[in-house]
This record gives C-alpha cells, sequence and structure tokens, in this order.
C-alpha cells in the first residue's frame, strides 16, 4: 500500500532547517557538506549516516535536510517503529494528529522535569511518502498489542526493523495519541517528498490535562 498524502510533521522551532544540502547535486558532495555543517562530528551521526546507504539519501530538493535529520539525529531511545542504531520520518494524516503526537511527548518532558506545564513552538512540513511496500497496521491494535504498546516500543522497534531489513518502505498505523488518527513512519530518506514547510504551532500542555494549540500567524 502507499501511505494517504498529504502528511503532516511538527519540529520544534527552536531546530533551525538547514538549506545547505538543498542544492547538493551528488552524494559526495553531501557527505563534504555534512563534514563542513559540524554534522559528523556527533559520533551517533556519524555511525547512523554509514547504515544508510548513500542511494537512499536525499538532497537537491527544498527541505531536504529536514528529511535526512530524522534519520541522523534520532533519539536516542529510538522510536515506536525504529531502533537507536538509524532514525526514520514519522508523519501524520492530519495535523490534529500531529498535534496530539508531540503533545504526548511534551506531557512525558514535563512529568520528567517535574514541571506544571510545558510550553514549545512547532514549525509545520506537509509532505508526501513515496513507495508501495508500507505495511498496514490500522485496526490491528487488538491483534497486535506488543505494536500497540503505551509504554514500550520493544515490539514495535523489532518489528519495524526486521521490515527496514527486509525491504519494506515503512508502516502505516494508527495514533494511540488522537483517537482516529493515523501515523506513517518512512525508512527511506528518498521516499519523503514534496517536503513544504506550512504554519507554526504554539502548543501547550497544561497540568490540568488537554492540549491548547495556537497557530501563528506569519511574520
Amino acid at each position: 500500500m502507499t501511505p494517504p498524502a498529504p502528511l503532516w510533521r511538527l519540529i520544534p522551532s527552536c531546530f533551525p532547517p538547514i538549506a545547505a544540502f538543498d542544492g547538493v547535486a551528488r552524494a559526495e558532495d553531501l557527505a563534504a557538506v555534512m563534514d563542513l555543517e559540524g554534522w559528523t562530528n556527533d559520533r551517533l551521526v556519524a555511525e547512523r549516516l554509514a547504515r544508510l546507504p548513500p542511494a537512499e539519501w536525499l538532497f537537491g530538493v527544498p527541505n531536504a535536510s529536514v528529511a535526512m535529520a530524522a534519520f541522523l539525529h534520532a533519539a536516542p531511545a529510538g522510536g515506536r517503529f525504529n531502533g537507536a542504531e538509524l532514525g526514520a520520518w514519522y508523519a501524520s494524516v492530519a495535523v490534529r494528529t500531529a498535534i496530539a503526537e508531540v503533545a504526548h511527548h511534551l506531557r512525558r518532558e514535563m512529568a520528567a522535569r517535574g514541571l506544571a506545564e510545558m510550553r514549545r513552538v512547532f514549525r509545520g512540513y506537509s509532505c508526501r511518502l513515496l513507495g508501495e511496500d508500507y505495511i498496514d497496521l490500522r485496526g490491528e491494535r487488538a491483534a497486535q498489542p506488543g505494536l500497540y504498546a503505551p509504554d514500550s516500543h520493544a515490539a514495535g522497534q523489532a518489528f519495524g526493523e526486521a521490515a527496514r531489513a527486509g525491504g519494506r518502505d515503512g508502516i502505516v498505523y494508527d495514533s494511540l495519541r488522537h483517537a482516529g488518527g493515523v501515523n506513517a513512519v518512512a525508512y527511506r530518506p528518498r521516499h519523503v517528498s514534496e517536503i513544504v514547510q506550512a504554519e507554526h504551532y504554539d502548543i501547550l500542555v497544561p497540568a490540568r490535562g488537554g492540549i491548547l494549540a495556537r497557530r501563528l500567524r506569519p511574520g
């Protein structure tokens, strides 16, 4: 199957985009730009880049660095369907779902830091995912409880990395944070297409629960 389009991803605005990758024409040049930008100074980034075949690198298109960052600057503990060794591109079918996903992580950070609330501005991106070999896990929460475990990614990471190693393009699955929402994860940067920067969102997670999200006006 092919994921729906467009999809939406929110990235903290404190991480500014790097446009240097957008005009790169060859993989050899991209490696040089990464060195120049200091990406490979980080041991984990260098190790992840070595695990990512050059044929799968994304460059020469607008916002290429945004997609590459998702694979190389991954969370140390990995994500729901990827391990710590290499990142992946996660996106949601609806902006509202993307907001719920990032708000969940804000709430976890708030609890870990003992704060009464958490607030952060996010930059939105729309995209289209290429490829036709995505595993469809929608409607499988009851049949695959390990993959949908709310407090553990162990089963999902093992499943996802096996899918990536087996040549699958990614996974489409139901959101645990937004009822009725759908997410997708892509395992190859080259399959992240038509990346367009969208609106910014000011998202507040208060102690009393709920999510307060405000779309910011340009300028």
